[in-house]
């Protein structure tokens, strides 16, 4: 936490079909409220950055060449203790096509480590071509589903007027009550329809 809110959370979500449902939520969350420290009672506004992510089992995980690596070993910098700092069984490996580098050293074996760090590499890489992906998609039709980019501002929640706006679809509910109490279906069913519209609308466009 920092200065009473949370500066990052990260938090795994699963269900049924899960992802498909909350794809949608990545982009920037604009939050309007009156702190209680606020004695003139003007309203602040401040925002975070929600990225959605799917967990991919490793049969899902794109093929790597590995003459498209570079492996470098060093020695773990843990809190301290007999195995640290003795063996170069932290790994550091860098996709050299894309530039994406992935340190591990959570484990004392150099082969777990290496592991878990392609593992987490593979996963950078699928989302950097899913992004790429979208970004073709958004030049030719709308793009309901944000980047994670904090400039991508999906919905605003105004809590004077207990109203939140998803500025996406034009979508204004004054039941940011019922929101807060997690009923989101809401607000994710009929971006899911519009997202679904699109896309028969692209499919008509190219017959």
């Amino acid at each position: 936490m920092n200065h009473g809110g949370y500066k990052e959370i990260i938090a795994k979500i699963s269900g049924d079909g899960v992802y498909g449902r909350l794809k949608f939520e990545s982009g920037g969350h604009r939050v309007q409220r009156v702190p209680a420290t606020e004695s003139q009672g003007r309203i602040h506004t401040s925002a975070c950055t929600v990225a959605v992510m799917p967990e991919l089992p490793d049969a899902e995980l794109p093929d790597i060449n590995p003459a498209d690596l570079r492996i470098d070993t060093f020695r773990s910098s843990g809190a301290g203790g007999q195995h640290v700092n003795t063996t170069d069984s932290a790994i550091r490996i860098t996709h050299l096509p894309t530039g994406i580098v992935v340190e591990c050293q959570d484990e004392r074996s150099q082969h777990k480590n290496k592991a878990k760090a392609l593992s987490v590499l593979g996963a950078r890489i699928h989302a950097a071509e899913m992004a790429k992906r979208q970004q073709a998609e958004a030049s030719t039709r709308r793009n309901l589903l944000g980047s994670g980019d904090r400039s991508d501002r999906n919905r605003t929640y105004n809590f004077p007027q207990g109203r939140v706006t998803d500025h996406r679809i034009n979508l204004t509910l004054y039941r940011l009550d019922e929101v807060m109490e997690g009923k989101l279906d809401m607000l994710i069913e009929p971006i899911i329809q519009e997202h679904q519209a699109d896309q028969l609308a692209a499919l008509s466009e190219q017959e």
